[in-house]
């Protein structure tokens, strides 16, 4: 098999795995990564705030600017039925959070495909070989 070939079914295989992670999986791993970054979390226990997370797009971020002061809002109501509240300091450490994950992401998945790509290596008689050889 050749590595093109190789190469391109780990990516495949690594792109498919990544698309079955389970949704509510990634929502709490979210979730978990608003409340290290310094959101407060709401929950939905009083008519108001129900009536607030019903107005809201489950899973967005939605801004407000109020006598000059940003705030990050965060509705989710299928897992915890709550908000996450934030200031822009938060927001912009949940950001790099998300770009440092990504990052970590990538490097993992290279990882693997150089450790799969190592492993596809022939042996003859003079020892490991490159299928190309």
């Amino acid at each position: 098999m050749s590595r093109i070939t190789v190469f391109a079914a780990l990516a495949g295989t690594v792109l498919l795995l990544g698309a079955c992670a389970n949704p509510a999986d990634v929502i709490g791993q979210r979730e978990d990564m608003l409340a290290a970054a310094g959101f407060s979390l709401r929950p939905a226990d009083t008519p108001d705030r129900v009536a607030s997370l019903k107005g809201l797009p489950p899973h967005k971020f939605v801004s407000s600017v109020r006598g000059g002061v940003v705030t990050y809002v965060y509705a989710d109501p299928t897992i915890c039925g709550c908000l996450y509240v934030g200031d822009q300091a938060a927001y912009g450490r949940y950001q790099k959070m998300v770009f440092d994950k990504k990052i970590a992401d990538e490097q993992q998945a290279a990882a693997q495909l150089n450790d799969n790509a190592a492993l596809n290596w022939s042996v003859g008689p003079w020892g490991a070989w490159p299928p190309y050889w």
